[in-house]
């Protein structure tokens, strides 16, 4: 393999939120961390090299970027998505949460409804329940070690509730689905039916299984890629969340320019030069890092699988069809969820995202990120067994 993906890096003492911030949180200072979505990996070597030369210009003024960075974005989806987008589609933001939250503020009135999926990416509801919105709550369902969505409760609650805005996570995060084509359709059609607009986190779609397939959401049809916002970002796939870079396509020229005009009352102009930097280098170069990076997540995964099946057999591992971010069910334990979170915390001196965060739908459940060297992930998982061992 050509890159060292094994190599433990220190983090600490580097304003590491993942490392550096354990006490301010409330969480023991000799904890291991495996929470927060960010990797403990090193961006592709040509990224660094082209922030390395940005940094030795030694001039930082206003910066904004040209065809070449579209270019870099349009062929990445263009190779891994077949999806085509346009120059005047795109619209850069600091981050996705940033993005729906302004479409949050756009599309919908205060005490309007704007539906999510639970248990799903804790930003969602904050960022409605902040902006004073309405949130209505479509629970996926469990069944069998897999989750699904209970189409029937999904229109009804749109309908009921008059919903706005739809704010759809795919892949998911937290439960690792990858929805089909079908329940796409299904979702988009009733949302069309019901003049329901779409915002569609894609952040994680880049990572994706064997015998799973990604579809960008604005690719099914035309219908569809007119009535929604797809929100992507360099910063899963390439480690690089710190930039705040995201790249977000509205093909509804109406949309977007409502969408603009609410970024404008921020006062937000330019991006932050390093990331729009760090973002076309990456696409443009970082394509072999990232295949090798699969590889060894595909290798941390089954480590994990192994594991459990062998000596943790009461911690079920809901097999992922995407992303990096693993979600265990450990309601066979036997522990409140209280009881739970202070065996991971304090007993086996893990750091994960305790299953509540992400809504009720994930009592008895922990995530737990398994981008990071092989042997952290082992060390981990050692602490946990001794933790319910003892």
């Amino acid at each position: 393999m050509k890159y060292n993906f094994d190599e433990i890096i220190e983090r600490k003492n580097t304003n590491s939120l993942k490392y550096d911030f354990a006490q301010e949180r409330d969480k023991p200072e000799d904890i291991l961390p495996l929470w927060v979505a960010d990797m403990d990996f090193r961006v592709p070597k040509e990224v660094t090299q082209a922030l390395i030369k940005a940094v030795q210009h030694s001039i930082f003024g206003y910066s904004e970027v040209k065809g070449d960075y579209f270019e870099a974005v349009r062929n990445w989806f263009l190779r891994d998505f077949a999806f085509d987008i346009k120059p005047e589609w795109l619209v850069k933001t600091p981050g996705i949460v940033f993005a729906i939250a302004t479409a949050i503020r756009t599309f919908t009135k205060k005490g309007d409804a704007v539906l999510i999926q639970k248990p799903v990416y804790y930003p969602f509801s904050e960022a409605i329940i902040e902006n004073d919105r309405q949130l209505i709550d479509n629970p996926l369902v469990y069944q069998e070690g897999k989750y699904y969505i209970d189409f029937a409760d999904f229109e009804n609650k749109i309908i009921q509730n008059k919903v706005k805005l739809f704010i759809l996570c795919s892949p998911h995060n937290p439960v690792g689905r990858v929805w089909t084509k079908d329940e796409l359709l299904k979702m988009g059609n009733i949302c069309l039916k019901h003049h329901c607009l779409i915002v569609s986190d894609e952040i994680h779609c880049d990572f994706v299984y064997e015998g799973y397939k990604h579809h960008i959401f604005g690719s099914i049809t035309p219908e569809f890629l007119s009535n929604s916002i797809i929100c992507t970002a360099p910063s899963k796939t390439f480690n690089l969340a710190g930039l705040q870079i995201s790249n977000i396509f509205i093909a509804n020229q109406d949309l977007k320019h409502k969408f603009t005009r609410e970024i404008n009352k921020t006062g937000y102009n330019q991006l932050n030069n390093m990331g729009l930097i760090a973002c076309q280098s990456a696409y443009e170069y970082g394509e072999d890092w990232f295949r090798q990076l699969k590889d060894y997540l595909k290798e941390n995964l089954e480590y994990v699988r192994t594991f459990l099946k062998e000596r943790l057999p009461q911690i079920k591992l809901i097999e992922p069809e995407g992303t990096y971010l693993i979600w265990l069910d450990c309601r066979e334990l036997g522990l409140s969820q209280k009881e739970l979170d202070d065996l991971i915390i304090n007993k086996a001196k893990l750091w994960l995202d305790s299953g509540t965060m992400f809504g009720m739908q994930g009592k008895g459940f922990q995530r737990i990120n398994i981008a990071c060297p092989q042997k952290v992930l082992q060390l981990a998982l050692l602490q946990l067994e001794e933790a319910i061992g003892g």
